[in-house]
């Protein structure tokens, strides 16, 4: 698994190479400059001062001095370019990982969606792409210079002095052995965190989305001792990752001041003939520093580094599942539809389990005006969405003039289909650019669309008129209002095939009427389907398909079907009754 994110890594990081190539030469160039420092104060303690002289040779300690505030501030904007070019590569990785991400949940399927809750979607995108941002603009920053730099400090310390250097590598081995230790805690406390975030924020956008429904039936006490208790859980899961990061920077402190105390003592003792050499203790003591610090800023940075490894795992997670992404250019691309749409012997499952049609066959013939009938959970919506292509169907096919709908591209086939659901969906935008919807529409068409959804009195009482910038999904208006918007985008949109699933439940009597003669005059020259409880709006249609547990049983005109007797009757006198 570890192989495998280091593998992800180096993808998102492999377009950036040349700057990853740059950072670390100028991480070179900064190691060599952080070890000359103390080198130059060794040369100025050893070889001027300890010997009460101001100049050797033609350097005067002036000079040393010179050259030593030169190579910090030299240091420093080395340091600054490196700190920018890592950071801007940050930037345009997490631009190009968030684009795929949300380029992702647009183009999977809608199975997809069903099996993935819109707050887990929320959480890859936003917290774990930020979880990203932090390895890859702050610990990368340091990284390479880190490594070379311990590398570096340990060759020079070798070359100063051997036998100093290997009494000073006496506390390498309990680094390591704390870092691995801590580094695979963290890694296990960081995972499990990550999973009960995600559930934490899958609660609260479900309870904000659910806001108006926990008001309705008064269960805010027990919403908040949900969240509680997720939040105690995500708490507790946190816990131990900050008494581990609080025991890493003590751990480190001791481990330093311990090397820094063999030194002195080895150079006040002689041990193993070590002389008393000022300058060369002093050199030591400030590697050691310099060697510690990038260590100790390693091992503090786990906390990021493992968060970022799950989060990468958590997105490639959703990105690797290529079964769900659709593919919405292949295939034939449709220019005039009349709109003939077949069922022959279709079966479908949501579940590859349970049968949702059975053996349905069905012709609606160009024009033609169709009505599909049947209590809840009998087929209805489900045969609307396969001819969209939402789903794909186990046996059978569906045609559209004749042709398998499996053969056609499906960003050309839902471009001549236009639907109208219960409770559309509206986005914080203008009513313009909700009725546009990004497409090249023209304002005269837009008007007529407008008018045409009889909604032109409710848009003209708007300060703004088509301007207007409607809530977050569209909580300004009523649900009537937000309807007759829906009539007006399809209108506008102008597809070869209506679908309107219960679409005029939310609208007025007086309202409804106006609308069914704009449908009316439309649907005379295109197909459309219609869902419907309420019977008495489609008592007009063409064909009424009467389905039950997934099969037709009926199928006729309004006419014929009471005529027969049959479960149609039987629905209708039903629907009547209830209405005495």
């Amino acid at each position: 698994m570890k192989n495998k994110t280091l593998h992800r890594v180096f993808e998102m990081a492999k377009p950036h190479r040349k700057t990853i190539i740059i950072v670390t030469l100028l991480a070179l160039v900064i190691t060599i400059i952080e070890m000359f420092k103390p080198y130059i104060i060794k040369i100025a303690i050893d070889d001027y001062l300890s010997k009460g002289i101001y100049q050797k040779g033609i350097i005067t300690i002036g000079i040393l001095g010179a050259i030593y505030i030169g190579i910090v501030i030299l240091g420093n904007i080395i340091d600054f370019i490196s700190s920018t070019a890592t950071n801007m590569m940050g930037e345009n990785v997490i631009y190009s990982i968030r684009n795929r991400l949300f380029k992702y949940t647009q183009n999977a399927s809608i199975p997809f969606h069903d099996k993935t809750p819109a707050g887990k979607l929320f959480v890859r995108i936003t917290n774990d792409v930020e979880d990203i941002s932090t390895l890859f603009k702050d610990v990368l920053t340091t990284f390479f210079k880190d490594i070379i730099l311990i590398i570096g400090i340990v060759v020079v310390m070798l070359v100063l002095s051997a036998k100093l250097s290997m009494l000073s590598f006496i506390v390498i081995p309990f680094i390591i052995i704390f870092s691995i230790t801590l580094t695979r805690l963290l890694n296990k406390i960081y995972s499990k965190s990550k999973v009960i975030k995600t559930e934490l924020n899958t609660f609260l956008a479900e309870s904000i989305y659910g806001s108006k429904l926990i008001k309705i039936f008064n269960i805010q006490k027990e919403k908040q001792q949900e969240c509680e208790k997720y939040t105690t859980d995500f708490r507790n899961s946190r816990l131990p990752s900050g008494i581990i990061e609080g025991l890493l920077p003590a751990l480190m402190t001791i481990l330093e001041n311990l090397a820094i105390a063999i030194i002195v003592w080895a150079c006040v003792n002689h041990w193993f003939n070590i002389g008393l050499d000022v300058g060369l203790i002093y050199v030591f003591i400030t590697y050691i520093k310099q060697l510690f610090e990038p260590i100790t800023r390693t091992i503090e940075n786990m906390e990021s580094v493992q968060e970022a490894f799950v989060s990468i795992n958590k997105i490639y997670d959703i990105l690797d599942r290529k079964e769900y992404l659709e593919d919405l250019e292949t295939g034939t691309e449709l220019k005039n539809v009349n709109g003939k749409i077949e069922f022959k012997n279709v079966w479908f499952s949501y579940d590859n389990k349970n049968w949702v049609l059975k053996n349905v066959s069905f012709t609606i013939e160009p024009g033609q005006s169709v009505a599909l009938v049947g209590k809840t959970g009998c087929g209805k919506t489900t045969i609307t969405n396969l001819i969209n292509r939402f789903y794909e169907i186990q046996q059978g096919e569906i045609l559209l003039d004749g042709v398998n709908i499996k053969n056609i591209n499906k960003r050309s086939l839902r471009e001549h289909i236009g639907i109208i659901l219960q409770d559309p969906f509206i986005f914080a935008r203008s009513i313009k650019e909700n009725i546009k919807l990004n497409s090249n529409i023209s304002d005269e068409d837009i008007d007529e669309a407008i008018r045409l959804s009889s909604a032109e009195e409710f848009v003209n009482s708007l300060p703004n008129g088509v301007e207007e910038i409607a809530k977050e999904r569209g909580t300004s208006f009523s649900a009537g209002q937000k309807q007759l918007l829906a009539f007006a985008r399809i209108f506008a949109h102008n597809p070869s095939i209506f679908i309107l699933d219960e679409a005029t439940a939310n609208i007025d009597t007086y309202t409804e009427q106006l609308i069914q003669k704009s449908i009316d005059t439309i649907s005379a020259k295109k197909t459309s389907i219609f869902i419907a409880h309420r019977l008495a709006t489609i008592v007009n249609v063409d064909k009424i398909i009467v389905l039950d547990a997934g099969e037709i049983v009926e199928m006729g005109s309004h006419n014929e079907l009471l005529h027969t007797g049959g479960y149609y009757s039987k629905l209708y006198n039903s629907y009547y009754a209830s209405l005495q």
